[in-house]
């Protein structure tokens, strides 16, 4: 989980899930929509496979990501219960 925490952590690699929430991409495509360098989207897009939170698969010559929605809704949900456990311990 804190894999997946931290991943989340960074604007980059929110924007990039933002983007694949839209249609599957490869790291060509999603370049095209930042203005840093291939190195560091991948770099990124590692990060984000680390985490679970996007999936990875090579086709032709180009691997393609898509973003796991699973996980992602996992995370928010644990997420969502952390704020909810803290309202009720200050509800005693």
């Amino acid at each position: 989980m804190n894999k997946t925490f931290k991943a989340l952590s960074d604007t980059t690699r929110r924007e990039i899930l933002k983007l694949l929430t839209n249609r599957d991409m490869s790291a060509n495509e999603i370049v095209q929509h930042f203005n840093i360098s291939q190195p560091s989207i991948s770099k990124h897009l590692e990060i984000l496979k680390q985490a679970e939170l996007v999936t990875a698969e090579k086709k032709g010559q180009f691997m393609i990501y898509s973003i796991n929605l699973t996980v992602l809704q996992s995370v928010l949900g644990q997420f969502l219960q952390m704020f909810d456990q803290r309202s009720k311990e200050e509800e005693k």
